[in-house]
């Protein structure tokens, strides 16, 4: 019987769905003695192909930097500015007209983080986060913004007491009410649950009891295996038990439906004496394993077809950082814009695996009246296919000339090249390998 159990656990082991869409966002911090510019910072995320960053804060530098790139943004609201917006509707309508509606949409702002982990770092604040959330999504409302943008307010493993085996975990009763009320507001404003999950934290406190491979994303021996005996789901990582165990605790609150976007993971490459487990070949290989299984396109054993959408801390060290010594090394960057070690941000690889794929786009600074006629001709006589970039479809965004040129000029350029059709546009244009579609947008290739 015992033999017939373990074999039904090995076969459900290797049982994975497809999913669409799966990106790797970067957060950016800024507790760095040598911040490089604006500039500079979205010219290493440009080099790099990030398509999805997170701010800690509203940055108006790096909200102007970022205009016109493309790029989609997490602004956020600090934990010093929960308090204020949660008692003030008006102070949340200021924080919406100064740090969002004043961006977009050349500025791609997607998102809002309220907080970071509020409920453990500042749990006097729980009664007001809620309506600063409230506050924030109907100033949104009001600006006509609550479409494009949405709210939500990381979360910490911190409050999901026991999260293996994760098909029985379930938030901290002491949190319940607040949490119903977050999960609320998530579900009505079709929004998402934003999860900080860290393996390295939940290995070392484990204390040996799941090995580092199952940390790292390694390869698992049969006899390892890690198996929810409830569910009969095989975990190849500790990252995806984190995550499920999430979904389990929000399903314990009777909410389904409502995405899990992982806002914080990572590991550190550099540690104190007794950090012996922040090593730079284990920050390597998680990295690259998460890496690896988010571009997948699958989600966790229980929400196979959810991709796991998922911001790596950090895009630089933070020297300025305080605590243990592994604290200043989570980044994957020194602040002069070289690799920690080397690691691929982009799935452009996947996606162009045949390197023969060509698009055409619009050169970056081309002269805009230029771009306005090459536009116009290639939605009329040239005949592209141009309903993609009108408003409300799933190309308008970001609204600017270069991007809405980009796509009708590949159009064109897909339709017509073979009967003798060029990519030049009184030269505003350009061929790429370099695949321009973002998540809601793609461009065909040829």
């Amino acid at each position: 019987m015992m033999l017939e159990i373990w074999l039904r656990l090995i076969l459900f082991c290797g049982i994975f769905s497809n999913a669409l869409g799966g990106f790797i966002g970067i957060n950016i911090g800024t507790d760095i003695s040598n911040l490089p510019s604006a500039t500079d910072i979205v010219a290493i995320l440009k080099a790099r192909q990030i398509t999805n960053v997170r701010l800690f804060d509203a940055d108006a530098h790096l909200l102007n930097a970022l205009s016109n790139t493309g790029i989609e943004v997490m602004v956020s609201v600090t934990n010093e500015e929960v308090l204020g917006i949660g008692e003030s509707p008006s102070a949340a309508a200021a924080w919406i007209n100064k740090n969002v509606a004043a961006y977009v949409p050349s500025t791609n702002i997607t998102s809002i983080s309220v907080g970071s982990e509020v409920l453990n770092s500042i749990p006097n604040a729980a009664p007001i986060l809620v309506p600063a959330m409230n506050y924030l999504h109907k100033a949104l409302v009001s600006s006509d913004l609550n479409h494009r943008v949405k709210v939500s307010t990381p979360m910490s493993m911190g409050i999901i007491p026991r999260p293996f085996p994760p098909s029985t975990a379930s938030f901290n009763t002491t949190w319940n009410s607040t949490i119903f009320q977050i999960l609320q507001f998530i579900q009505n404003t079709n929004s998402f649950y934003m999860l900080n999950a860290y393996p390295y934290y939940e290995y070392v406190k484990s204390n040996g009891i799941f090995p580092m491979d199952y940390a790292l994303f390694r390869p698992l021996s049969s006899v390892k295996q890690i198996v929810d005996p409830n569910t009969l789901f095989c975990y190849n990582s500790m990252f995806e038990a984190l995550v499920d165990a999430t979904y389990s605790a929000i399903k314990a609150l009777n909410f389904t439906g409502i995405p899990i976007v992982v806002t914080e993971t990572g590991w550190p490459w550099f540690g104190g004496v007794n950090e012996p487990d922040a090593t730079l070949e284990n920050a390597k290989t998680f990295n690259e394993n998460l890496i690896q299984r988010v571009f997948n396109d699958s989600g966790p054993p229980s929400q196979p077809t959810i991709p796991v959408n998922t911001y790596i801390y950090e895009l630089f060290n933070e020297d300025k950082r305080p605590g243990p010594v592994s604290e200043k090394n989570w980044g994957v960057l020194f602040a002069n814009g070289t690799a920690v070690y080397p690691l691929s941000l982009s799935n452009s690889d996947r996606v162009n695996a045949d390197s023969s794929t060509v698009f055409c786009i619009a050169k970056p600074g081309a002269d805009e009246n230029k771009l306005q006629n090459g536009l116009d001709w290639a939605c009329g006589p040239g005949q592209a296919n141009c309903k993609a970039i009108q408003q409300g479809q799933p190309c308008y965004f970001p609204d600017t000339l270069q991007s809405h040129a980009s796509y009708a000029y590949n159009d064109y350029y897909q339709k017509m090249h073979s009967s003798g059709g060029t990519c030049d546009f009184d030269g505003t244009a350009t061929t790429t390998t370099n695949d321009p579609s973002s998540k809601s947008c793609k461009f065909s290739g040829r």
